[in-house]
């Protein structure tokens, strides 16, 4: 009995290990998942930058007192976090910078930037929000106009209430940039799909892209641990 299960289980093993050398080892296809998670970092970070800059001008377009801005700040919210990503994807893609020669990463981040600024503008105005009105007038009764009291005074504080929730809008993007493909971009899940299209093996090429995102995310999610705990330690001294 014990001999048959061990037979099987060294079967199934050099099944296994024959499936992976198919999909990964055989003519050099691992390599096209690492040029796949090249493009994905490179589309994940250049689009946080983009949605930092661009939520925190439109958060500060949904707290202003001018109505065109508040109303300029509501509509880009409201449209871009009513549509699919993958809509906008295309849309800007296709239509917007059909005309423009530019690399293909470069116009996908700028997608995921846009919708990325729309969430993030709702998080920095929470975070500002949460910063006491005491702070303000601090800041103006030592003579600080409004743009020196914002920048100086609530906005650091402010970025360390949001932090938490900046870093998981970053997770949130790199499992989004999935959907690269559409424009013809070979990210990780594109590489995994060109193999499993090669190989005619389903489930080892999707495993593997499951892992790649798995691990990266949560190496990201360590150090944003970490980064937090510093945070934290530093206001407790």
């Amino acid at each position: 009995m014990y001999t048959n299960m061990a037979i099987s289980i060294a079967t199934w093993a050099n099944s296994i290990a024959d499936t992976f050398q198919k999909c990964f080892i055989k003519e050099d296809r691992y390599k096209l998942m690492l040029s796949g998670l090249v493009v994905t970092i490179q589309v994940s970070i250049l689009a946080v930058i983009l949605g930092l800059l661009i939520g925190f001008v439109v958060a500060l377009c949904n707290m202003s007192k001018n109505k065109i801005l508040k109303l300029f700040g509501k509509v880009y919210t409201d449209i871009i976090r009513g549509t699919p990503s993958v809509t906008q994807l295309m849309i800007i893609y296709f239509v917007i910078f059909a005309s423009v020669h530019w690399d293909k990463w470069i116009i996908a981040a700028i997608a995921f930037g846009i919708n990325s600024g729309a969430y993030v503008s709702e998080i920095i105005r929470a975070g500002i929000l949460s910063v006491d009105k005491g702070q303000t007038e601090a800041g103006r009764s030592l003579g600080l106009n409004g743009v020196q009291t914002m920048m100086g005074i609530v906005v650091p504080q402010a970025a360390k209430n949001i932090l938490p929730a900046l870093c998981n809008e970053f997770i949130t993007i790199i499992k989004e940039t999935a959907i690269v493909g559409y424009v013809g971009l070979m990210d990780i899940q594109k590489a995994g799909d060109f193999i499993k299209s090669a190989t005619y093996i389903p489930y080892m090429p999707l495993l593997g892209t499951a892992v790649i995102y798995f691990v990266l995310i949560k190496l990201l999610t360590i150090v944003f641990s970490k980064l937090e705990t510093r945070l934290r330690m530093s206001e407790a001294r």
